[in-house]
């Protein structure tokens, strides 16, 4: 319970005091307080207001990246730890001045999921302690393109078994 003189405000609320906002222009208002009764929307017109939420996808990420050649112990040890920081990874093939690593993403359509592919090296570099290596080459493709590739015997096979590997 909160001792204070009737009327006082609380402790250190001089400067924050609270506003209320007005909703920006594409606010929906689905209260009825546009002037229009609930029961008058139908579902229809509800969903024709509601715009619908784009679903995500999967996509199949081979990230290649290469450089100035590091002991195969520390590049390993990077790419386990990279596996560990980041759970989908399925598979990762390593030489002391190259690697290559393949996962599955989850995003809205090929522009995130290459967005995010491109920063995964990066993003991890200091945490996993990998190479100071570039990325030389990325792959983006849905999961149908996937499984089609693998169906008519073409592309890299399955990526099993699943880990860190050498060439």
């Amino acid at each position: 319970m909160r001792r204070a003189r009737p009327g006082a405000q609380p402790r250190g609320s001089a400067e924050r005091a609270l506003t209320s906002v007005e909703a920006g222009a594409d606010f929906d208002d689905f209260d009825g307080s546009d002037g229009t009764d609930e029961s008058d929307t139908t579902d229809e017109t509800t969903r024709a207001r509601v715009p619908e939420r784009e679903l995500s996808k999967l996509w199949h990420i081979t990230l290649c990246v290469s450089g100035a050649e590091a002991p195969l112990k520390e590049v390993r040890r990077a790419l386990e730890q990279l596996a560990h920081d980041h759970p989908f990874l399925l598979t990762s093939r390593y030489a002391n001045d190259h690697a290559e690593i393949r996962y599955w993403e989850e995003a809205r359509d090929l522009h995130d999921a290459a967005a995010v592919a491109l920063r995964l090296w990066g993003e991890h570099r200091q945490s996993a302690k990998l190479p100071p290596w570039e990325i030389v080459g990325l792959e983006v493709i849905d999961r149908e393109t996937y499984h089609q590739r693998i169906a008519e015997g073409y592309g890299p096979p399955p990526a099993a078994p699943v880990g860190v590997h050498p060439y």
